[in-house]
C-alpha cells in the first residue's frame, strides 16, 4: 500500500521531472509573441516543457558592466523561482528587449554584451536573447499572410513586404496606418504570432532581420 501510494502520487519527485521555459521581456504581448516562435522554432523542445513568464519588465540595454551583471543577475533569479514555483525543472530562459534602433554596429555591441552576460550567468541551461530591431512587430511583418487570418480586411502593405524589417522604424504605426480596419493594437501581435506559427509560415519568412536571425540561431543551439 505505502510503496502504491509512493509511485502514484503527483508530487514529490515526479513532479520535478516536467520542464519549464521562463520567458522575461518587456511586457506580456512581447512574451507571447516570443512563446509562439519558440514552439514554431522547436516543437521538439516545448512539446515537453511548459512555457512560463515571469512579471518584471526587462530594461538591459542601457546597463554596462556591475549594473548589466546585477540586472541579468536578478533576472535568473527570479527564472529559477518561477521553475521552483512550478515545481519543475529549469530548461531554458529567453530575454527580449526592443533595440529601438537599427541593426548596425551598435546592434552588435549590444547583443554581444547582453546574450553573453546572460550565457554566462546560465551555465546550466539553455538561453536566448531576443534583441529585437526594432521593435518585435517588426519580426511580424516577416509573416504578412498571418494577419489576415487575424481580420481577413488586413493587408500588409506592398512597401513593406519581402524587405530588411530591421530598418522599419516604429513598425507599429506602420501597421496602424496601413493594414486598414479594424486598426492594429499592440495586443494583436501576439495572436499574428500564434496564427504564423500554427499555419506553418514561421520557416519561410519573407524579407530579412538580423536580430531576428540571431534570435533564431541562439535556439538553433539548443540542445
Amino acid at each position: 500500500m505505502t510503496t502504491k501510494r509512493r509511485q502514484g502520487s503527483g508530487r514529490g519527485p515526479r513532479a520535478q521531472e516536467q520542464g519549464v521555459i521562463v520567458l522575461a521581456g518587456e511586457d506580456r504581448n512581447d512574451c507571447e509573441i516570443l512563446a509562439a516562435l519558440i514552439r514554431a522554432h522547436r516543437p521538439d523542445i516545448t512539446d515537453a516543457a511548459k512555457l512560463v513568464r515571469i512579471n518584471d519588465p526587462v530594461r538591459l540595454r542601457r546597463k554596462s558592466g556591475p549594473k548589466l551583471t546585477a540586472a541579468v543577475e536578478v533576472l535568473v533569479g527570479k527564472a529559477r523561482a518561477k521553475a521552483r514555483q512550478q515545481r519543475a525543472e529549469l530548461h531554458g530562459f529567453v530575454v527580449h528587449e526592443d533595440l529601438d534602433g537599427y541593426t548596425n554596429a551598435h546592434y552588435e555591441q549590444i547583443r554581444k554584451a547582453l546574450a553573453g552576460e546572460l550565457a554566462r550567468q546560465c551555465p546550466g541551461f539553455r538561453t536566448a536573447f531576443a534583441l529585437a530591431a526594432w521593435e518585435s512587430e517588426c519580426w511580424l511583418l516577416l509573416f504578412p499572410e498571418a494577419f489576415p487570418r487575424v481580420h481577413p480586411r488586413w493587408k500588409v502593405p506592398t512597401h513593406l513586404l519581402g524587405k530588411d524589417t530591421g530598418r522599419v522604424k516604429d513598425a507599429k504605426e506602420e501597421l496602424r496606418r496601413g493594414l486598414g480596419l479594424p486598426l492594429f493594437r499592440e495586443s494583436d501581435g501576439p495572436t499574428v504570432a500564434r496564427e504564423a506559427q500554427q499555419h506553418g509560415l514561421v520557416p519561410s519568412p519573407r524579407g530579412t532581420n538580423r536580430s531576428y536571425e540571431d534570435f533564431v540561431a541562439d535556439l538553433a543551439r539548443w540542445r
